[in-house]
């Protein structure tokens, strides 16, 4: 298990704008290529995004599906990226005064990353974390505000 915090120039309703728009998905998520479907009830808990993880041509099609929403607040999903397996991801999103701290943490649930050690799978999935909430924070912050 892995956590990573960083603060953004953002409300907490900022950040949970781009969370909530399905379709941005790709553009802070290491690893997600390209989005084929958003469920329309995204991100209510049981809904959907159907993406694509890899580099084209390589790609191999899975989803993510939210297990828990509150919106404004925190998002937990159920990752898949098989072959190398399934996550739950947590996002958190705390006010610091005029801006936001997100907090994410990834747990291996099944697959590979569930069976190696995590002494091994650590740094690997800190440091894509930390790639994560570093593209989040670049769309959070440069997305113009509706």
């Amino acid at each position: 298990m892995t956590i990573n915090t960083r603060t953004v120039n953002a409300t907490p309703d900022q950040v949970w704008s781009v969370l909530a728009d399905g379709w941005l998905y790709p553009l802070w998520v290491v690893g997600a290529s390209r989005i084929r479907g958003v469920d329309p009830s995204w991100p209510e808990p049981g809904s959907a995004i159907q993406h694509s993880v890899g580099v084209w041509p390589a790609l191999i099609d899975d989803e993510t599906v939210v297990l828990e929403s509150v919106p404004g607040h925190r998002i937990k999903l159920r990752a898949k990226g098989w072959p190398l397996g399934e996550a739950h991801v947590e996002l958190v999103i705390s006010a610091v005064g005029s801006q936001s701290e997100i907090s994410i943490e990834e747990v291996p649930t099944a697959g590979p990353g569930a069976v190696v050690p995590p002494a091994l799978t650590s740094p690997a999935i800190k440091w894509r974390n930390v790639e994560t909430l570093r593209r989040l924070a670049y769309v959070v912050e440069n997305r113009p505000q509706q």
